[in-house]
């Protein structure tokens, strides 16, 4: 629900809530089952041979074989099941669209009946282990016999740990480069923290690190610390799990006011900072129609914003966000407008004061702007309209559709450089599928290094 009693003072404010009110911001948004529920929603799988959720599944977890260990009370089975296929099933659990992947293949469907479960299954799973690991128990993996061979891994995003993690478990060592001082990428800084509260992307990383022979370098920037031609002439392979650095512009003039700014960075400052020293308006326009932009709009909600608008080029059927987000947003104010794009920044002095958006149309399947015009009220914008891949100094590789080309195993034009997650081409933009594609591109660059 939304906040209770926002300060209606206008501009940037931080501060606007009673410190009990910024709660909703650290808890989970949806509870994990219980034991209980989580065996009675587990009975409810029917075990498919050639199970479509597994198919639908990007780094095709055995969904029903690790239900029927939930099932049995087998909860360490069932983690291991799901962390030999993803080994960060822990926090895709939280955030995966399960609703349009597995849950969406799931054959209950056919019967007109609500699917099993299974984003919350795995969470039970995975959750039980990590909290069976604290307790002492034994690791699922451990680091291969040593190679001698040293591979440098760029980006400890979830492609980046789980290149790391997959090339440790088959003994060669690596080095695992992040320009930020912790690791995670938009895992720990790009996510609502809703989503995963608790700290549990930093204890996941733990996780994934205690198995050793990682060698971690935190601040270190690919392009400004290091360059890919010195990675080579020190490694026996690179990959690259970059992401994307920079942000798509609004196509408008975008004067430098202080209530205008990427939604990335203000969700990155929420969940680095103490929520009520984060500065939010009282009237909020996010403009975007995906995950970052539902994430922002919510989060500004919950921090006090009165006013928040989703405004999107097109329509609701659109959108990068699932018809779940998008009733996750509604359910806590937000207002949504479809159709309409930025025509101009409204501004009085140094002052934001609104967005004029133009209606938009499609009109022989190209998306126009119409004459006609609205404007919207708001002293803080939040630009989420995408990121693109921006090359760091020195890395020459081939391109396509503005990312790099790889091939299925994730393999570069270079033949000693992999690539994989937001910043390879063709993706889907997914967390679980950049966990796939550092998986995969460990397994190639083993298969490599042994040749």
């Amino acid at each position: 629900m939304p906040p209770a009693c926002p300060s209606r003072a206008d501009g940037l404010l931080a501060g606007r809530l009673a410190p009990e009110q910024y709660a909703p911001l650290r808890v989970d948004a949806h509870p994990p089952l219980t034991a209980a529920q989580a065996k009675i929603e587990a009975e409810r799988c029917l075990y498919c041979h050639d199970a479509p959720c597994t198919i639908a599944c990007p780094t095709s977890i055995d969904v029903p074989g690790f239900i029927h260990r939930i099932a049995q009370g087998n909860e360490r089975g069932a983690a291991r099941l799901i962390l030999e296929a993803n080994p960060l099933g822990g926090l895709c659990a939280r955030v995966c669209p399960t609703e349009v992947l597995c849950e969406q293949a799931c054959v209950r469907h056919a019967m007109e009946e609500q699917p099993v479960e299974i984003g919350a299954l795995q969470r039970h799973a995975t959750d039980a282990y990590f909290a069976a690991e604290r307790a002492g128990k034994p690791p699922l993996f451990k680091r291969g016999a040593g190679t001698g061979r040293r591979v440098a891994v760029v980006g400890a995003g979830p492609a980046g740990l789980a290149c790391a993690h997959g090339l440790a478990r088959l003994g060669h060592g690596v080095d695992l480069y992040d320009a930020h001082p912790k690791l995670g990428g938009l895992n720990e800084y790009g996510l609502a923290t809703y989503k995963t509260a608790g700290d549990f992307a930093q204890r996941e990383v733990n996780w994934l690190l205690s198995i050793g022979g990682i060698e971690v370098h935190a601040g270190q920037a690919l392009g400004r610390d290091f360059t890919l031609e010195s990675l080579l002439a020190s490694h026996d392979a690179v990959f690259l799990g970059l992401g994307l650095a920079g942000v798509n512009a609004l196509g408008i003039a975008e004067p430098a006011l202080s209530g205008l700014r990427d939604a990335v960075e203000f969700i990155a400052e929420l969940r680095q900072s103490d929520p009520a020293k984060v500065a939010v308006g009282r009237r909020v326009i996010v403009i975007g129609g995906g995950m970052t932009a539902v994430d922002a709009a919510v989060q500004s909600r919950l921090l006090g914003a009165e006013e928040v608008h989703l405004v999107y080029r097109r329509g609701a059927a659109q959108m990068g966000a699932s018809d779940h987000e998008q009733a996750w947003a509604l359910s806590h104010g937000v207002r949504m407008h479809h159709w309409a794009a930025p025509r101009e920044v409204l501004r009085e002095g140094d002052r934001l004061v609104g967005m004029r958006f133009a209606r938009t149309e499609e009109q022989e399947g190209r998306l126009v702007e119409t004459n006609d015009s609205f404007d919207l009220p708001a002293d803080q914008v939040l630009r989420a309209i995408g990121q693109r891949w921006v090359a760091p100094a020195g890395v020459q590789l081939q391109m396509r559709q503005g990312r790099l080309d790889c091939d299925a195993q994730g393999r570069t034009s270079h033949p000693r450089v992999w690539a994989g997650g937001d910043c390879r081409a063709g993706g889907r933009d997914l967390s679980v599928e950049a966990v796939a594609h550092g998986r995969d591109a460990a397994l190639s660059i083993d298969q490599a290094l042994r040749a």
